[in-house]
């Protein structure tokens, strides 16, 4: 889906919204700098909705891996996962899989049986996409990237050679005979691997990583690629690239600080973006700004599967804040059908280590 829009519209006025569900139990953590200085943290790294949208999976440093029951507004602690250094945490579209990576590597467990069973654990895993099918896993990895078949554990593609760089963000397109990859280390790259051949089909790359661990996302059509890309000197702009050439597609979308996240619904209709102390909702067909809303200090963002929802975590707490998207947004929309799933994969800490 390619916007005929050359200039994005202008700002809403920024609102306030007030939370129908705050969810709370992750502990604070501690980290050590390279000098040896502790320093603690608060914030959720990752978190997840689950295909049917009554249930949450979230990731924190705290070493726990937190499974809630949306309708009573609880952990189902039963669920409760220890797990270290979480960096990414996803759910199948079939709802069958719970996938969890990080420090160390991937876990991999099964919602009907509750049976959990290491997956890889060879190397840090820094970033995760599950197919469409739900029958492929991606991992990131420094330097490369691999896809397993998510019921065997087989790998059936890869090493990718990413270069010297982290992969931030991987996705999959709808069809999964491509993956999108997003990585960094002295630049910020942008590549389109073909899945079957194995081989890189497009790059592009800028001269600084800066705002680059934000999620990356393809479009209905499986031809266009959205994600943030720095083109001046700070990453306050969203692009949609054309996935073959990675050529920009139509007008950017335009915050006025650096973005920190972003997601898209799965027909494409709503994109939610944050930057400092705002979250803004657009039509992404027409780039128009729907509304901004202040928010405190935004880390992770995802849009609920019937995307009537949006959920984030924050810098300055350990809690999973979830709001109602106003009825005037969703009706501004309504045009397009709202799915029963939004395919979302959520930055990562590797900025935040940079301390």
């Amino acid at each position: 889906m390619a916007s005929t829009s050359t200039q994005p519209f202008a700002t809403a006025d920024n609102l306030i919204l007030t939370p129908v569900m705050t969810l709370e139990g992750h502990e604070l953590w501690n980290l050590y700098s390279s000098d040896g200085e502790q320093h603690e943290f608060k914030y959720i790294l990752c978190i997840s909705y689950f295909p049917d949208g009554k249930q949450m999976i979230s990731g924190s440093w705290d070493k726990t891996i937190w499974r809630w029951d949306l309708r009573k507004g609880k952990e189902n602690e039963k669920d409760r996962e220890v797990f270290e250094c979480v960096l990414a945490v996803g759910v199948s579209r079939d709802g069958q899989w719970v996938v969890i990576a990080g420090g160390n590597g991937i876990k991999v467990r099964e919602v009907e049986t509750g049976i959990v069973r290491p997956f890889y654990e060879d190397n840090w895993i820094c970033s995760i996409d599950i197919s469409a099918n739900s029958t492929l896993l991606a991992g990131g990895s420094p330097r490369e990237a691999r896809i397993w078949n998510l019921d065997t554990g087989d790998l059936v593609a890869g090493p990718f050679d990413i270069g010297q760089d982290f992969p931030v963000a991987l996705r999959f397109s709808e069809d999964s005979r491509k993956l999108a990859v997003s990585s960094y280390f002295k630049e910020h790259h942008l590549q389109v691997w073909d899945v079957e051949s194995q081989k890189l089909d497009v790059q592009r790359s800028t001269h600084s990583a800066m705002g680059s661990s934000v999620p990356i996302f393809w479009t209905t059509t499986d031809t266009n690629i959205v994600t943030v890309w720095m083109i001046d000197d700070l990453p306050t702009m969203i692009y949609e690239f054309d996935a073959s050439t990675l050529k920009t597609v139509g007008a950017p979308f335009k915050h006025t600080s650096s973005i920190g996240g972003l997601a898209l619904s799965f027909d494409c209709a709503l994109l939610a973006s944050f930057s400092d102390h705002t979250i803004n909702l657009w039509a992404f067909e027409s780039r128009q700004l729907l509304a901004s809303f202040n928010v405190e200090s935004p880390r992770t963002l995802v849009l609920s599967p019937n995307s009537r929802q949006l959920a984030y975590t924050s810098f300055d707490d350990s809690k999973i804040h979830i709001y109602d998207i106003p009825a005037n947004i969703l009706a501004s929309i309504e045009n397009v059908p709202i799915p029963t799933y939004i395919h979302h994969l959520h930055a990562n800490i590797l900025t935040d280590l940079q301390i």
